[in-house]
């Protein structure tokens, strides 16, 4: 990723955060739509869960600087979700949802050029969370569609 799409990431996430919670109950309604089965994964309250969620990402988008710094975290979650049933093939579905989840909440705002941003952002991480869940002989995701 280059600096200005970090900016752009950086910038998207901020506004996205503004508009609230509900920014992640669209994305867990976009996930389990692309994959109805995935709504089985999820036990907990989905309030927490969406704040764990936001939480994570602000983490990932402050990191984009230093992906060094961000990797351990993200890797050490990847393998944790094994034991949620997580498979490769979800990390282009998660992907897929929060672009779809971008682009449903900040509307025309989300440019084709944040859009590649963030997709840059998304494949980079998920291709190191599942290498370290899967290892390094696994297919790296196909990564997002929107």
């Amino acid at each position: 990723m280059n600096e200005q799409q970090i900016q752009l990431v950086q910038e998207t996430f901020a506004r996205a955060r503004r508009l609230g919670p509900h920014v992640a109950a669209t994305f867990y309604a976009e996930l389990m739509t692309i994959d109805p089965s995935i709504r089985a994964m999820f036990k907990g309250d989905m309030v927490v869960q969406g704040e764990k969620l936001m939480n994570m990402l602000g983490a990932v988008v402050d990191g984009l600087r230093a992906p060094q710094s961000i990797l351990p975290t993200a890797c050490a979650l990847a393998v944790k979700h094994l034991d949620y049933g997580v498979e490769a093939k979800h990390y282009a579905m998660v992907g897929t949802a929060l672009l779809r989840t971008l682009k449903h909440e900040l509307g025309q705002n989300f440019t084709q050029e944040m859009r590649e941003a963030w997709g840059a952002a998304y494949q980079f991480l998920a291709d190191a969370m599942i290498a370290a869940a899967y290892g390094s002989t696994a297919r790296p995701s196909a990564g997002p569609a929107a």
